[in-house]
């Protein structure tokens, strides 16, 4: 059991030690990092942490939500000494937001769902002041700094909030053939133009199958490419076993061990 105050001494201290990296005595590293320096530590950082979710792995999850919040600790810093806005002023922000847009737990209101809480959410949302303009469209509220996979979900599940999407998935299994004989056509014709047009168009599709079939694209992607890790380890191992070089065995052969890897992980 955690001791009474320790998560408000340790936040504390964490602030503390963010500036003294970021003061006159602290570190050059630190000492250059700036809003716009920051972003890209913090796409790294999500990603690992995310890898961490993935691996399964209780501890590196610990560290990795440590080293995105020391991203954070660095925004504010660095919003402290602009003047801007104070850490407290962060948790102040998230905190009546998350009472705001939860009237059935700290209001009267009843929600028994989580597709009704996603609904109430985003009305809230919306109804926020300042929050949008007069021509708003509801395709303002994609954020571009979202991987693609996610760009294209966020769309379709805000399309779909309006009434713009099928009933089931029976008619996306079908644009998604449909797609992949476009890209074929376009393989066809020789226009890499037309090509790079309709795997897009393809790969949109797939995405919406995935949301349709209430499966996270994003993360059914991770799974597939940690999958191909794998197996693949697995085919290097067994071919440095035998004192062989990867390059030099044809496809047939490293397929073979290819079905061997799969066959070991059912």
């Amino acid at each position: 059991m955690v001791e009474p105050g320790t998560n408000e001494r340790a936040w504390s201290r964490f602030l503390a030690v963010v500036e003294a990296l970021r003061g006159e005595r602290g570190c050059p590293w630190d000492r250059e990092q700036t809003y716009e320096s920051l972003t890209r530590y913090v796409l790294e950082e999500a990603n690992e942490l995310v890898s961490a979710v993935l691996e399964k792995d209780v501890d590196k999850l610990k560290e990795e939500l440590g080293d995105l919040l020391l991203e954070i600790g660095l925004y504010c810093q660095i919003a402290k000494e602009r003047g801007d806005f104070l850490p407290g002023d962060v948790l102040e922000g998230i905190t009546e937001k998350l009472v705001r847009r939860h009237p059935h737990v700290f209001g009267d209101e009843t929600l028994r769902t989580p597709d009704q809480v996603r609904e109430r959410w985003e009305e809230i949302k919306r109804k926020e002041p300042g929050r949008y303009r007069k021509d708003h469209s509801l395709m303002d509220e994609v954020q571009k700094g979202l991987p693609a996979l996610m760009q294209a979900e966020r769309q379709q599940a805000l399309a779909a909030e309006v009434g713009f999407d099928w009933d089931s998935p029976e008619p996306v299994f079908l644009k998604v053939e449909e797609e992949l004989r476009e890209v074929s056509q376009a393989q066809s014709s020789g226009d890499r133009e037309a090509v790079k047009a309709e795997l897009g168009d393809l790969l949109y599709a797939c995405v919406n199958l995935a949301r349709k079939l209430g499966v996270d694209a994003e993360t059914s992607l991770l799974g597939a490419v940690g999958k191909f890790s794998r197996r693949f380890r697995q085919v290097e191992e067994e071919v440095r076993s035998r004192g062989l070089e990867m390059k030099e065995q044809g496809l047939e052969y490293l397929d073979s061990l290819w079905e061997q890897a799969k066959s070991r992980e059912k």
